[in-house]
């Protein structure tokens, strides 16, 4: 059990954390939907509540250098680990900068599969060096590998980006990238791209929220359906040229052919690697691929191959079984010890952020601890720019109602608008976004006074802060061409706010500033919130007390 506080008895009501998903501070009101949007409880929140920023990119969430932007997921981890662990891309740039990756079993189960097959190797993912799911450098690593181990063949798999890179750069990944598998083939050895298409298009859903781009993936990547062209670059400008609106992460599959064969259709004897690290978008085509008792499509047909993932996904459920980096072992969460310490939780989002409020905050772990309880409220399946309030209501709905039970003693929540419709690059409906929250924020918190409570109000990342792209020299946004701003589609390098919403203390309590402060510190400042010292791995606690 966690100790009892010596210097502060603890909130005798509840201890609410609330999740702003990509709520960053920005540089610059320029290019802001926060600043822009009509925010009134956050307004009188920052102007009147204890409030500092938090590191919440790079190395202060285990990326591999500040240049690195943070995402949901491991944000997410730092805030329920309270420490800060190596994430998927240092590891995975560890282990192939040392050579452990070849060595490990999955690596040369998966050459001795394709050997002993047809001599195929297949790469499968997200195709750029936004460095979130996956980075090219490690696909090119891996290519490089496979040809001085003798496969004959490597078939390549692009989910096109758009979302962790600028909207409209993938050419910029695809060109060189034919250039390098042109200049590496010859001489026993073929790799070309095989089939591709939008990440939000096909094959990277996650938490079940939409099968059927799972399966129009699978369609595209093993069957080989779809509309075919002689290569990638040409499938993009064509499809481009179609729809001249339509941003890389939404463009339609395609299927690359010879004489009207496609290229690199998935068969028994084959070899498939997922090359993304990052685990939420690549559990569910591992499912299709490994599940025998698969239901959630029909696979038409169900190639023998060798399958490995670049990490492992889901550790209590296995997925992959077979995977090339070990993952980090997050342990002692602040889930875990508040479970062993008694402390009862709840933990709710709508289903495109609900495993970041439950998987991810303790520590990548599928089941429940002790105590808690998760409520998930499903997400539409529509456009996030046609409906940017989301199920911002009825989260609030369901916080509220929890609240009022009586029976949690902390709770959290995330509210996934500023996220999402960030990600669209809409700029208008990203500041609608942070207006719907606004305004669940203003039905919540009388609630937490009403219990006797506080809450702490922070984000996990940035994203609707700056929906242009920012010039590196000036620091101002960037303009096309035609002298308009450049949609910016991805997370920022911004801090991000950690107010304290304190009615009940009559002002003892405050946060302190510090020059290292992160999503990692805010576990121990629960801790401290509900009378608890924090646990010995965790960084250090915020909460500042004054002597009654």
């Amino acid at each position: 059990m966690l100790q009892k506080s010596a210097s502060f008895p603890g909130i005798q009501g509840p201890v609410v954390t609330i999740i702003m998903d990509g709520y960053g501070i920005a540089r610059t009101d320029v290019g802001s939907a926060i600043a822009a949007a009509r925010k009134p409880t956050l307004d009188r929140l920052l102007a009147s509540c204890p409030n500092i920023t938090l590191r919440a990119h790079g190395t202060a969430v285990g990326m591999p250098s500040d240049d690195d932007m943070g995402n949901s997921e491991v944000g997410h981890n730092a805030i329920g680990a309270g420490q800060v662990y190596s994430q998927g891309a240092a590891l995975v740039a560890d282990a192939i900068a040392v050579g452990s990756i070849w060595q490990g079993a999955a690596w040369q189960q998966i050459v001795a599969g394709a050997k002993a097959g047809r001599g195929v190797i297949h790469f499968l993912g997200l195709f750029s060096d936004g460095n979130v799911h996956s980075h090219i450098d490690h696909l090119r690593a891996m290519i490089l590998r496979a040809k001085d181990e003798a496969v004959p063949s490597v078939r390549v798999h692009i989910l096109l980006d758009g979302r962790d890179v600028p909207e409209t750069s993938a050419l910029d990944y695809v060109l060189p990238f034919e250039a390098f598998l042109a200049e590496v083939s010859g001489a026993g050895f073929d790799a070309r791209i095989a089939s591709g298409g939008g990440r939000m298009s096909i094959t990277m859903d996650r938490y079940e929220a939409n099968w059927n781009m799972v399966e129009r993936g699978w369609q595209t990547h093993v069957l080989g359906q779809g509309e075919q062209y002689a290569s990638a670059s040409q499938a993009i400008e064509a499809l481009r040229a179609r729809s001249p609106a339509t941003i890389d992460q939404d463009l339609p599959s395609f299927v690359i052919a010879s004489a009207g064969q496609p290229v690199g259709t998935i068969e028994d004897g084959d070899s498939v690697v997922f090359f993304n690290f990052r685990g939420d978008r690549a559990i569910e085509i591992t499912r299709a691929f490994e599940e025998a008792n698969f239901d959630k499509f029909d696979r038409v047909r169900v190639p023998r191959v060798t399958y490995a993932g670049m990490l492992q996904y889901d550790g209590d459920l296995k997925l992959p079984k077979r995977f090339l980096v070990d993952p980090p072992a997050i342990l002692d969460t602040m889930g875990e010890w508040f479970a062993k310490s008694g402390i009862t939780q709840f933990a709710c989002s709508e289903t495109q952020k609900f495993g970041h409020v439950t998987y991810f905050w303790n520590g990548n772990r599928s089941n429940k601890f002790a105590g808690e309880t998760y409520e998930e409220v499903p997400s539409d399946v529509v456009p996030f720019e046609q409906r940017p309030w989301m199920k911002a209501a009825e989260i609030a709905d369901a916080m509220i109602a929890a609240l009022r039970s009586g029976q949690y003693r902390t709770l959290r929540c995330n509210f996934a608008n500023g996220d999402m419709v960030g990600h669209t690059g809409h700029f208008r409906a990203a500041t609608m976004a942070i207006e719907a929250v606004d305004l669940q924020l203003a039905r919540i918190l009388p609630v937490i006074d009403a219990m006797g409570g506080v809450a702490l109000i922070t984000a996990d990342h940035g994203n609707a802060d700056e929906m242009y792209e920012i010039d590196k020299k000036s620091g101002q946004p960037a303009r096309n061409a035609d002298g308009s701003f450049k949609s910016k589609t991805s997370h920022t390098l911004n801090p991000v706010p950690l107010i304290l919403y304190d009615q009940v203390s009559g002002g003892r309590l405050g946060l302190k500033q510090t020059a290292s402060a992160g999503l990692s510190n805010i576990a121990a400042t629960i801790a401290n919130l509900l009378g608890f010292e924090k646990h010995d791995k965790w960084d250090e606690s915020l909460l500042t007390v004054k002597q009654a």
